[in-house]
């Protein structure tokens, strides 16, 4: 049986920081729903209704676009390693670009390095706990470096300024792409 609370607790606040990878979803009226692994240390709750994590250059820009259009996203942990749990905060979120004011106060809280384009910054509405007795058993091996290998090769700033200043989403959204590179 699920349940749900308002806010993140300080165990799941805890809990979360240990895990290797979450899941994010998002749609948008007329477009694909949008559902994304993440990794790489790139996660963190800031209180218990708020939440963000950076995001890296890679393959499209759904998130972005989806937030401007819908507002609404869904983040999801799950063990893999020990007891089961599902762990779901549901939220409103939106894209923080360096060149804007709160951006140096959310990048603060995490270690920012070539490929980072953004951080999304989410509202915690409600979070929902559920058993996961059906998500299998595997062990964390490692990160995998190749993304941050491609944005640290000599074309990589040019390259992602390139793919940063697309203006729309796959589906045809708009993005609000950086006017201008972080750290890069």
């Amino acid at each position: 049986m699920a349940d749900f609370l308002d806010h993140i607790n300080d165990r799941r606040a805890s809990w979360v920081a240990e895990q290797p990878v979450f899941f994010v979803a998002t749609a948008a009226e007329g477009a694909r729903i949008n559902l994304s692994p993440k990794g790489m240390d790139s996660f963190r709750v800031l209180s218990p209704n708020r939440v963000a994590y950076l995001d890296y250059g890679g393959s499209g820009n759904e998130t972005n676009a989806h937030l401007l259009a819908d507002g609404r996203i869904t983040i999801m942990f799950c063990a893999f390693d020990r007891t089961a749990l599902i762990y779901r905060i549901y939220g409103t979120g939106r894209p923080v670009l360096p060149q804007d004011p709160d951006w140096d106060a959310l990048a603060a809280h995490f270690t920012i390095e070539p490929g980072v384009r953004q951080i999304f910054d989410i509202a915690v509405t409600s979070t929902q706990e559920s058993c996961g007795w059906g998500v299998p058993r595997m062990e964390f091996e490692a990160e995998r470096q190749t993304l941050r290998k491609a944005h640290a090769q000599d074309d990589a700033a040019e390259r992602l300024k390139k793919y940063q200043q697309r203006d729309r989403s796959i589906d045809g959204l708009p993005v609000r792409p950086p006017s201008v590179l972080p750290y890069g």
